[in-house]
């Protein structure tokens, strides 16, 4: 085994009350590949600053090797100082560090260098504080929540951009795909303390419950000894004294440790309040246009929105998701065309920007709308501490400013606020910013169980796959012109249909009217399949199964830990031969259901 060039050894810190690390440790060598995961206040960022030398320990040992460099990009950036992105990105590099690489990254990134950090959005500060941290190519990199207000091109970039680094990687995040697609370990904190999994995010959820269920059954048997050792002092026979004191001893031992045990956290459990049904007919937008600055931001967009449906938004920044979405739900005007709402709709919005939050207010006034201590949700009246227990905040926190508050938290109340609200209508814009993965797992069964209607603009391609029954695209993803269209089911599907990996076709619609052409002029439809799609039907399982086969194979071969530090432009080889065969496998199954459904439809017919 390579000797670690970053390593923290038994951390300990507190701020009061429950230690925030309580003995963690973390291992960075050569070439890792480390997702660190736990709940929102589990002290992953704090970890992460103390690894970077920001942050000193009350206790414990942090070794980082001579001639090591670190690099850590933190939630928010600090552009005190500096008069433009460029400025801020090269004051990151250090003595020998290639310049030009700053200005490749700005590049890839849609940054010019000129623009003035004063007047960044969100999204803008996230890429220039990406360009400081990427260029000098360190030793070890440390990513706090990389993809927080990065749009899907520059998230899918980002991966690319990290396959090819030589360094050390070691990343905060809540985007699943992203973690599952980076990481070849996982640490994950929990309580203060730290487990390492030598596997990717894609094996943690299971290894994870799989702990707990254990730790569940010791806990359990010590009640069990505890139980059995308090009869025996009662009623036992009397033996030796000193026999006695030594197990009057081991008895108290025994119940501190029982009572000291502290239990994983407690799990949100909540549901949207529903209203009244909608009409059936949600929303109907025909020809709908708009613009803006004479850009074309909609063009000749139409849409049947239907109750029950779960819609989602993707696209880059700036391609105009955000103003189609207000146009959709009647907050914008079009300039041509009509948008019409259906019957008894009842709409609650949570937007990217938290601006229904005032960091003045308390938690318990915000909840109840200042209407006392009390709220009511679904119907029934609930007091306002035992609501926030719900979405795990502390009965003593009813009175704190909002402005106390981590992002975490401040997405869990206003989440809180709005689920509380009957609603036959859900409006999300980027909902998962800041949300912890267990909050993010209760988001996507309240939306996916949600009687009424959802519409969300977001970039986690994990959570649209879960949770959407349609998505909506630009129809050019390089150069947005205000043209979108809808694709059945969520991100995967809208590519698989693409028959592409990663961007959308500005061809397609001119595929779509040529058929539609062809069609027109096209004979009666055959009642049996052609002897091509005989064969194809025929032989596509045996292709998938082979294609499976390969997939596993490669999948095998980078779960060689030392095959990125022995063979980087290997390791990326593989990893780009195996990208591209789950796009075929993924367009050979579409293809398959295509058949299969044609076949069942043709005999029906026949018979």
């Amino acid at each position: 085994m390579a000797p670690p060039i970053l390593k923290l050894d038994d951390i300990h810190l507190t701020f009061g009350g429950t230690p925030l690390l309580d003995g963690a440790a973390l291992q960075i060598e050569a070439g890792d590949r480390i997702c660190l995961v736990g709940r929102n206040g589990s002290g992953k960022s704090t970890l992460m600053k103390i690894a970077a030398g920001i942050v000193e320990p009350q206790a414990g040992t942090v070794f980082t090797h001579p001639a090591t460099t670190v690099r850590y990009l933190e939630q928010v950036p600090d552009f005190e100082g500096h008069a433009t992105v460029r400025a801020y990105a090269e004051a990151g590099l250090g003595p020998g560090d290639d310049p030009h690489r700053v200005s490749y990254l700005l590049e890839h990134l849609g940054l010019s260098g000129d623009e003035n950090p004063d007047n960044l959005s969100g999204g803008e500060a996230r890429r220039a504080a990406l360009v400081r941290v990427l260029a000098p190519q360190p030793d070890v990199l440390l990513l706090d929540e990389p993809t927080n207000h990065l749009d899907l091109p520059a998230i899918e970039w980002l991966e690319k951009e990290l396959a090819r680094g030589r360094g050390a990687l070691v990343v905060i995040s809540h985007d699943r795909r992203f973690l599952e697609n980076v990481s070849r370990a996982t640490v994950w904190l929990d309580r203060g303390m730290a487990r390492r999994l030598d596997q990717g995010f894609a094996g943690f959820e299971a290894w994870r419950d799989k702990v707990l269920e254990e730790e569940e059954r010791e806990q359990h048997k010590l009640g069990r000894a505890i139980v059995r050792e308090e009869h025996w002092l009662r009623y036992g026979v009397t033996a030796r004294r000193k026999r006695n004191m030594r197990r009057l001893s081991e008895l108290k031992d025994m119940r501190a440790r029982f009572r000291g045990h502290r239990g994983p956290e407690g799990t949100i459990e909540a549901t949207a309040a529903t209203a009244r049904d909608s009409g059936k007919l949600v929303i109907e937008a025909q020809t709908i246009e708009k613009s803006f600055g004479g850009r074309k931001i909609v063009a000749d967009f139409s849409m049947r929105i239907h109750r029950g449906d779960r819609i989602g938004l993707v696209g880059p920044n700036g391609a105009g998701k955000t103003t189609l979405l207000k146009l959709l739900t009647g907050e914008l005007a079009p300039d041509a065309g009509t948008v019409r709402l259906g019957a008894n709709l009842e709409i609650t919005t949570l937007d990217q920007r938290r601006s229904a939050l005032d960091p003045d207010e308390t938690l318990e006034h915000f909840l109840t709308d200042g209407r006392g201590s009390s709220l009511i949700v679904d119907g029934q009246q609930r007091h306002v501490t035992g609501y926030m227990k719900d979405f795990l905040f502390q009965p003593e926190q009813a009175r704190t400013p909002i402005r106390e508050l981590s992002g975490g938290e401040r997405a869990r109340l206003i989440l809180a606020r709005n689920l509380a609200k009957p609603a036959n209508l859900i409006v999300l814009d980027e909902p998962t910013n800041d949300l912890d993965m267990e909050t993010l797992d209760l988001l996507q069964e309240i939306v996916s169980g949600f009687a009424g209607t959802v519409i969300l603009v977001s970039h986690d391609r994990d959570f649209l796959d879960r949770t959407v029954t349609s998505t909506i695209a630009p129809a050019n993803t390089d150069a947005p012109d205000g043209r979108w269209i809808v694709y059945a089911g969520g991100y995967s599907d809208m590519l698989a249909q693409n028959k592409q990996t990663g961007t959308v076709s500005a061809e397609k619609p001119k595929r779509e009217k040529a058929a539609a052409a062809k069609n027109a002029k096209a004979p009666p439809p055959r009642n049996k399949l052609s002897y091509k799609q005989k064969f194809a039907l025929e032989t596509l399982p045996q292709k998938l199964q082979e294609a499976e086969t390969r997939a596993e194979a490669l999948e095998a071969r980078m779960a060689d830990a030392d095959l990125f530090s022995r063979d980087p432009d290997g390791f990326q080889r593989l990893a780009d031969e195996l990208s591209g065969l789950r796009a075929r496998i993924t367009a050979m199954e579409e293809e398959w259901l295509e058949l299969e459904m044609l076949r069942e439809e043709l005999e029906k017919d026949a018979s």
